[in-house]
């Protein structure tokens, strides 16, 4: 059995918990197994927001609470600090280049540094980088397929946002697609 582990972390209001939220209703459809933990800091815009992500192909052995992980993605570096020393070596490892300032080791970790924020305003979607790099992670990390994720999106926005759908499958879609030609030209 194969367990993948993610933590998540950024700043409220980027769409860490939705990003996370999205790649575990995408696992459950493709038929894994799925524990996710969300945390959010002292408010809800401008504080630390962090999430948990164990899929399996079986029943799950690790906690929702990590002490190490196999892959991480940074929204933003702020609130970096308490995760990197969680990171085991080898581990895939994505940033939002546009919020993520903080060096990140690219020789004991597999760093993608995404430009999750720019790539979404180019499309319309201002609001978008936490979608592309949910579609960035799910073909870097192989965890699941853009169809799965495009349907754990439409499962997890809720009924006061479904003016960005159609925009949110346009950035996942630009985030996988991103992922695959990073991965095929490295």
């Amino acid at each position: 059995m194969t367990e993948q582990e993610l933590l998540l972390t950024g700043i409220g209001g980027q769409g860490v918990q939705l990003c996370a939220q999205v790649l575990a209703r995408g696992a459950v459809i493709e038929g894994k197994h799925v524990m996710l933990f969300g945390v959010y800091g002292g408010a809800m815009r401008g504080m630390n927001t962090d999430a948990t992500l164990v899929v399996g192909d079986g029943p799950l052995l690790s906690p929702p609470l990590l002490s190490h992980t196999s892959s991480a993605i940074g929204m933003h570096d702020k609130f970096w600090r308490p995760l990197a020393p969680k990171l085991r070596d080898g581990a895939l490892v994505l940033l939002n280049d546009d919020t993520f300032d903080a060096p990140v080791d690219p020789v004991r970790y597999r760093v993608l540094r995404v430009p999750a924020t720019e790539r979404a305003t180019a499309l319309g979607h201002a609001l978008g980088g936490s979608m592309v790099m949910a579609g960035a992670y799910a073909a870097a990390s192989g965890m699941i397929g853009i169809d799965a994720l495009i349907a754990g999106m439409h499962e997890s926005v809720p009924s006061y946002r479904t003016q960005h759908v159609e925009a949110n499958e346009r950035t996942l879609r630009d985030g996988f697609e991103w992922a695959t030609s990073a991965a095929v030209s490295t």
